[in-house]
Formats: C-alpha cells, sequence, structure tokens
C-alpha cells in the first residue's frame, strides 16, 4: 500500500477534476466551432457522457492502486 491513508474527499476531488476537464473541453469546443443546434447538442451530450466516464475511469483506477 502507499504511504498515505486512503482519502475518500481525495478520490471524490480528483474524479470531479476529471469531469470538469472534460466538460471544459466540450464548452470550448462548442465556443470555437459555434456549431448549430443539433451538432452543439451532440457535443454537449458527448461532453457529459464523456465526464461521466472520466469519473469512472479516475475513480477505479485510484480505488485499485490503494487495494493493491
Amino acid at each position: 500500500m502507499s504511504d498515505r491513508e486512503f482519502s475518500l474527499g481525495r478520490l471524490a476531488f480528483r474524479a470531479l477534476g476529471a469531469a470538469v476537464a472534460v466538460l471544459a473541453l466540450a464548452t470550448a469546443l462548442i465556443a470555437v466551432l459555434q456549431p448549430g443546434p443539433g451538432v452543439g447538442l451532440v457535443i454537449a451530450l458527448a461532453g457529459v457522457v464523456g465526464a461521466i466516464a472520466a469519473m469512472g475511469v479516475v475513480s477505479t483506477r485510484m480505488t485499485r492502486k490503494e487495494l493493491r
């Protein structure tokens, strides 16, 4: 195990940070491209799905690393 004790707060902070990064990327993409409503909606939905996936990946990796 690592030197530090497992922290649920650290896990939540990093998982939400990953989600915010993905959503910020989707927002920047919409702002730069200025697509129509349909394409903008698809980009926004992809951002939400990507944010959920990023939270899952980060939390799974951190938990597996800690329980190893």
